[in-house]
């Protein structure tokens, strides 16, 4: 008897679907550097910034979040627009 077409190729999707189930669930293997580009990096500020990331002060974002909350962040327009401002023109112009 022949097989609706389809229906053969469910027990393989079924495989196929776990494989990929699996893959996204299984850790990735850390990355290794060798000796020539951590020393790259340790030499170089910006190298390190980008394999790091950027410093974040987590105590600060805290802090700041909390200010908002309870309405104790101080806002100055005046000085967000002057700074918006000096962002947004060319250097030239200043």
């Amino acid at each position: 008897m022949i097989k609706p077409v389809g229906q053969g190729m469910s027990p393989a999707i079924e495989a196929a679907k776990l494989r990929d189930v699996k893959q996204a669930t299984t850790p990735a293997a850390p990355k290794t550097v060798d000796a020539a580009t951590a020393e790259r990096v340790v030499a170089n500020p910006a190298a390190r910034v980008a394999q790091e990331g950027p410093p974040i002060d987590l105590d600060r974002i805290a802090r700041i979040k909390q200010a908002i909350k309870s309405g104790d962040y101080p806002v100055d327009p005046d000085a967000i627009a002057e700074r918006m401002v000096e962002l947004d023109l060319p250097r030239a112009l200043n």
